[in-house]
């Protein structure tokens, strides 16, 4: 079956939402938090949620565990976002590099995020130069007419942030 990577997934919320909605897909979501994944790992065997998976490693290291095309899409919901080290960004190019390595071709990428600085370094400094095909974006994901997958469910950071009045961002491109 497709696979579709939640990184950073923290206690897996997109992971075990997408998989409920979606049988006939795998989701793996990835970690370097162990006691984070430990709650959606639990979940995933309560439900039983058996295309459920998931990984505790630095993202750096994640090509080392899939081979070319075999994943076909990318969740990055909620990361840190590294205001400081561009480069450490989960949408930095090293790491869309990286995640060519295995990515299927035109694979779909999403990026969800509370943190406009990193919507707006991936929307207009980085996906401009890789050619990407943005399909749909939004600074204000609750307040706009987007209706689709990005609004299923509420991470427990994404009930925080809108607890605090944050907008809510989101990105969706194909990866060339």
């Amino acid at each position: 079956n497709p696979i579709t990577l939640e990184l950073g997934c923290g206690k897996g919320d997109y992971t075990l939402a997408l998989a409920r909605i979606h049988p006939e897909r795998n989701y793996i979501g990835v970690d370097i938090k162990g006691a984070r994944l430990w709650r959606g790992a639990k979940t995933a065997v309560e439900e039983p949620l058996r295309n459920v998976a998931f990984i505790r490693t630095r993202i750096e290291l994640i090509d080392r565990f899939f081979s070319q095309g075999e994943v076909s899409e990318i969740w990055i919901t909620f990361c840190d976002p590294q205001l400081k080290k561009p480069n450490k960004r989960l949408t930095a190019p090293r790491f869309l590099d990286t995640y060519g390595r295995f990515l299927a071709p035109n694979s779909m990428m999403h990026l969800k995020t509370d943190s406009q600085e990193l919507y707006d370094y991936t929307l207009n400094e980085v996906l401009p130069t890789r050619n990407a095909n943005v399909l749909a974006n939004t600074s204000d994901l609750y307040h706009s007419a987007y209706d689709g997958e990005a609004k299923l469910t509420q991470t427990f950071y994404e009930k925080m942030f809108l607890a605090e009045g944050k907008p809510i961002t989101y990105i969706q491109w194909i990866n060339n």
